[in-house]
């Protein structure tokens, strides 16, 4: 069987970490297992959804490395809701109700004040033919309900396992509202009946809409249900449900203001909450070949912003300069080489932290001076140019047995003087980089 999946966000607002987890996993295991990848945009609600936003979601999807064999937009397929709509209507599958929105919050309050679940309570199916008329006359346009078949409903899910769920505990889902315009429970169904999708994977907070869903299914077609995999939603490190209601962290703000590298956010939510390792990768493919849907845990798993800073300065200590060249130039490195790269990318927790490095080797840079003696003592060893990596090791030795100094006490000063930072890429590299006269000037306390 060709494994087909899809995702389908509604462009009402930027992507967040809860949504690209769902696009990962979908991405995931249809590379896996040979098989095609769905962007559908949920668009029907036209008062909201805009083309700013759904330029933003592929941008973003493109951005990460997930791009999709299939798109569609629901907006375009509206006559086809409008067919299968008038097929249910036929097959009595579907009743026209009346209620205003208020009616049906002061019914649901009632309900809840009586301790009664808030389920919609059938009136519209006690509606005659002239009460029907009559609203009808008054010019109310009826919403379409689905009427559920009050059974359990029962699937294998691929990540919870066996799962039943009374149907009666749940309201007749509207499929079409007062306006004509098709919900999201409904189109969901027909696209995936007529996009033949065999698999469903998306967040546990999906597990009611597959029971209506179900049996919206089998009411539209006789062909076999897709299979369906509910993993636990992500929450923030204090328990908080990720979620841009609210206002998470969107994955543009991620790359445009944080400067994270798109693989580390992949290798984090691939692995989180699953009982992999969470490890560094540079490659969706890599990603794809190590995903399989028994190893997500049905426990809840927490986004730590600060786990994904450190596996992203784990991700750039393994890129290569040709991954990054271009990048480079566009921030003005563009005298940036492979060696200068290889030097420093140890060194670094977001890619533009090179510039602190760059400046180190170019200057200029304000040398901290510990102890000045010291440091005179140490110009007067320094080997004649030309230098290399074993430079750093010859002159320290020198400034040893002509001072007596070892260790950090020997190093530190050293260090600081000529790059002002208490940490870095290895000295024996950085000096033939700094260069013999910018050395002198720094040593003798001077910015170069």
């Amino acid at each position: 069987m060709s494994v087909n999946v899809r995702i389908a966000p509604s462009p009402t607002g930027l992507l967040h970490i809860g949504n690209i987890r769902a696009a990962l996993f979908n991405y995931l295991f249809a590379k896996k297992h040979g098989g095609s990848f769905m962007l559908r945009l949920d668009d029907t609600d036209s008062t909201r959804s805009t083309q700013e936003f759904a330029d933003a979601i592929k941008r973003d999807l493109t951005w990460l490395g997930l791009t999709w064999d299939n798109f569609a937009r629901q907006s375009d397929r509206l006559a086809r809701y409008s067919e299968v709509l008038e097929q249910l209507k036929l097959s009595g599958h579907v009743y026209p109700c009346y209620e205003t929105q208020g009616e049906l919050d002061l019914k649901r309050k009632t309900q809840l004040g009586r301790g009664l679940p808030p389920v919609y309570d059938r009136a519209a199916l006690k509606l005659t033919d002239a009460d029907r008329a009559a609203f009808d006359a008054q010019g109310l346009k009826p919403h379409w309900r689905f009427k559920l078949n009050h059974t359990d409903v029962s699937w294998d899910d691929l990540v919870q396992g066996r799962k039943t769920f009374p149907a009666s505990s749940i309201s007749d889902p509207v499929l079409v509202r007062g306006d004509g315009v098709p919900l999201y429970t409904f189109c969901s169904v027909v696209d995936d009946v007529d996009d033949k999708t065999t698999h469903i994977i998306r967040g546990e907070d999906h597990v009611t809409n597959t029971v209506v869903q179900i049996q919206i299914w089998q009411a539209v077609t006789a062909l076999p249900l897709p299979a369906f995999a509910h993993f636990p939603l992500i929450v923030s490190a204090s328990g908080i449900e990720m979620s841009k209601r609210l206002g998470t962290l969107s994955i543009a703000s991620m790359r445009d203001d944080m400067q994270i590298e798109p693989m580390a956010i992949n290798a984090l939510l691939a692995k989180l909450g699953t009982s992999d390792p969470i490890a560094p990768r540079l490659t969706v493919a890599e990603l794809a070949t190590e995903f399989d849907l028994d190893k997500i845990s049905s426990s809840t798993p927490k986004f730590d912003l600060e786990e994904l800073k450190m596996l992203n300065a784990k991700i750039l200590h393994l890129t290569p300069f040709a991954s990054v060249r271009e990048r480079l130039a566009s921030m003005g490195l563009d005298a940036i080489d492979e060696n200068f790269w290889n030097i420093a990318r140890a060194n670094i927790t977001m890619l533009g932290d090179i510039h602190n490095w760059w400046k180190v080797a170019q200057g200029p840079v304000t040398p901290v001076i510990q102890d000045a003696d010291f440091l005179s003592q140490a110009a007067s060893a320094l080997p004649p140019a030309p230098w290399n990596d074993n430079t750093w090791g010859a002159w320290t030795a020198q400034i040893k047995e002509k001072t007596g100094r070892k260790g950090k006490e020997l190093f530190m000063p050293l260090r600081l003087a000529l790059t002002a930072q208490e940490h870095g890429p290895e000295m024996k590299c950085l000096l033939p980089i700094i260069g013999e006269k910018r050395v002198r000037d720094l040593l003798a306390g001077k910015a170069a």
